[in-house]
């Protein structure tokens, strides 16, 4: 199985049996199939959420049907190699489009935020997929009061481009739309 990587950091793309364990026995029996320590994150009910519904709705389904590049429809568990525990994810919605765009997502636990390890995992992603000669553009999206998520991505060298709107558990959010360009 491919591994990245950083300073702190490596990143395990979870294949389709991974994440069948995840949904179907939990992130702890997942986590102890990939030799890590349990992580217990705390996770506040937006994450959680979103996350649930990314695992059931998206990765599961789509790493199922892209077997071969499952690396681009799957959450990276972000491991903190000091500990041998997971402390989020990072991932991609997918192979790159006709004109070379796709979206990243990310999220770290409660317990470990503030100290640059989405920054490091992000960029980690970034320096993975540049590698990809379809890659044009990396866009992402942030709720428009989640500050530190948005520090995240200009420290990555993503630039705002619009604001915009998702509904989120029937609730509208207003977001801020984020863009890395790759390659032109």
């Amino acid at each position: 199985m491919i591994e990245i990587y950083s300073e702190r950091l490596r990143l395990i793309p979870l294949d389709n049996q991974l994440l069948t364990i995840w949904s179907t026995e939990g992130r702890n029996a997942m986590e102890t199939r990939l030799g890590l320590n349990p992580s217990n994150w705390q996770i506040a009910d937006f994450d959680r959420i979103e996350t649930e519904d990314a695992l059931q709705n998206f990765w599961l389904p789509m790493t199922a049907e892209h077997q071969g590049d499952f690396f681009w429809f799957t959450s990276w568990d972000i491991v903190l190699t000091s500990e041998n525990t997971s402390l989020g994810g990072v991932g991609f919605a997918g192979f790159p489009d006709q004109e070379g765009l796709t979206m990243v997502g990310y999220f770290i636990d409660g317990n470990h935020r503030e100290k640059g390890y989405a920054t490091e995992a992000l960029n980690c992603l970034i320096d993975w997929a540049k590698l990809e000669p379809a890659l044009k553009t990396i866009i992402a999206d942030t709720p428009f009061f989640n500050l530190p998520s948005q520090n995240v991505l200009k420290k990555a060298g993503f630039k705002e481009f619009a604001i915009g709107e998702t509904v989120h558990l029937n609730e509208k959010i207003q977001t801020k739309n984020w863009r890395l360009v790759v390659r032109n």
